[in-house]
């Protein structure tokens, strides 16, 4: 009988032990966790300046005075991926003729087509903005992408693709947006264009702007 009682306690005392580690422990790996999951993402979605700087991207549209957004990119929250700042999509862009390219860095056709946009709009002018639209939360791999491709054309990020949604138009990449000067979508591109001649020859027919 005397045993029995030391036993006991020996065994309470053991099983104290390990049931006080575990709650020691366990919270402290969770946290652990969590901070080295947060840091990733920050680390993954930061941009620094001098990214900004050597991607050396054409400022983004700014809206006139007065203007205001109308049609279905109003109220769309966009950032510019030349200066990180906030950008008043459908006020940017009110007033004249636009082309909206919606690519992601990770699209191959989205970089056969990108140098032709930008030929295209240089050959254009004022006529009409082009302007890029990366559909993807990661920027820093967007703006590393246009640097390496020597794109230098203006582009927001709309990292939830809510550009995409408020067109209608359907889960894939590369599209084009055509907007008319009034704000409304003239034609929804799916596709690749195939060079300058078919970016010119879509706009002419679809708004009208030669170029």
């Amino acid at each position: 009988m005397r045993q029995f009682p030391v036993a006991w306690r020996w065994a309470l005392a053991g099983l104290i032990a390990v049931v006080a580690l575990a709650a020691a422990l366990w919270p402290r790996g969770r946290d652990t966790d969590t901070h080295a999951d947060s840091g990733q993402a920050q680390l993954s979605a930061g941009v620094s300046e001098q990214q900004r700087a050597a991607a050396d991207l054409t400022a983004c549209p700014r809206p006139v005075s007065g203007a205001t957004g109308s049609g279905p990119l109003a109220g769309i929250p966009v950032s510019c991926l030349a200066d990180g700042g906030p950008v008043d999509l459908a006020a940017a862009l009110a007033g004249k003729p636009a082309l909206l390219n919606l690519w992601a860095y990770w699209c191959g056709p989205c970089a056969q087509e990108l140098p032709y946009l930008q030929q295209f709009a240089r050959r254009a002018g004022n006529a009409i903005t082009v302007l890029t639209v990366h559909s993807d939360p990661d920027e820093a791999k967007a703006i590393s992408r246009l640097r390496g491709l020597n794109v230098k054309l203006p582009g927001v990020l709309d990292a939830g693709a809510r550009v995409r949604a408020a067109v209608g138009a359907p889960a894939v990449l590369p599209i084009s947006v055509l907007l008319r000067a009034d704000g409304s979508v003239a034609q929804v591109e799916v596709r690749a264009f195939t060079g300058v001649d078919d970016i010119a020859d879509t706009v002419a027919q679809e708004l009208g702007v030669a170029a």
